[in-house]
């Protein structure tokens, strides 16, 4: 078992909510180098009222496990249930993904690594959400030929964006952990370098809400005000979102996030407006140890 990472101080209260499959989907060529690995975000308190469904919030035997470490599918009883019968992935890289965390007010992402290219994203920092605003590294990118611009993945539409940024506008650090979701088998994977740390059974989204695919990244980590509500005790906002909903909860997008549930009878089915919902033994695992910036792909 890994040892958590503590939260950052101090709690910040979120002033919008856009994560798309939130509240309410029950019913319907050398890396650059980097620096010691990222710390978890600071936990964004959710506006109240955002729970919409009652609920015990309790998790159920059988629906995850947590491996030894030595990569092999996860023994019986790691988390009080039996072993989850998804497939080990074989071609999970072994390296660490570099992230950046915006040192500036305002973090501009280009089309080329020049200042007189068109920029392709301005972003602000903080998010939003006053989480502080982080990007990824583009895997296998060496940057620019000077070492002063970094090719990263952007938290905007449409998702895959990425564009230019410059080096000395974010420090680097870096994540050991993937999260792998197949939303076929309804399965989440977290491994960390390489080797299988979580195996869990998810709900995702419906036919007309459905849970995007690509790879997208850990954005932001939110705390609701209520765990035992449809969030869960734990929300994270990824940098994708729904490509068939324009907003959610009075928003103007629509994030795709991976929550908790009050609902653990839903899990392996078909169920939200595009979010990823999970046990809430294995958010609170994933929320307290794993940092943002680490890459999420669903397939």
């Amino acid at each position: 078992m890994r040892s958590p990472r503590p939260l950052l101080s101090p709690l910040t209260v979120a002033a919008v909510l856009a994560l798309a499959g939130c509240g309410g989907g029950s019913s319907g060529s050398a890396a650059p180098t980097v620096a010691p690995t990222a710390p978890t975000a600071s936990v964004v308190i959710l506006p109240p009222g955002s729970d919409s469904a009652p609920g015990a919030g309790a998790p159920t035997a059988g629906s995850t496990t947590v491996a030894g470490g030595d990569g092999a599918a996860p023994g019986p009883g790691a988390t009080g249930g039996p072993a989850v019968a998804h497939p080990v992935l074989t071609d999970v890289p072994a390296s660490v993904t570099v992230v950046g965390t915006a040192t500036v007010p305002k973090l501009t992402a280009r089309a080329e690594p020049d200042d007189g290219a068109e920029a392709v994203a301005s972003l602000a920092n903080p998010i939003p959400s006053g989480t502080p605003l982080v990007v990824q590294v583009v895997p296998g990118s060496s940057g620019s030929a000077d070492g002063e611009w970094l090719e990263v993945q952007l938290p905007v539409e449409p998702n895959g964006t990425t564009g230019w940024v410059r080096k000395s506008e974010v420090q680097l650090s870096s994540t050991p952990y993937r999260i792998y979701v197949d939303r076929a088998s309804y399965s989440l994977q977290v491994y960390d370098q390489g080797e299988l740390w979580i195996d869990a059974t998810i709900a995702v989204g419906t036919g007309d809400t459905p849970t995007p695919v690509g790879d997208f990244y850990l954005l932001e980590l939110l705390k609701p005000p209520n765990p035992k509500g449809d969030y869960g005790p734990y929300a994270f906002g990824l940098s994708g979102f729904s490509e068939v909903l324009d907003g959610f909860a009075g928003a103007d997008t629509a994030v795709i996030g991976i929550h908790g549930t009050n609902d653990p009878s839903a899990l392996g089915t078909d169920v939200s407006h595009g979010c990823i919902r999970v046990d809430n033994s294995v958010i609170t695992e994933i929320a307290t140890t794993v940092p943002l910036g680490t890459p999420v792909r669903i397939t």
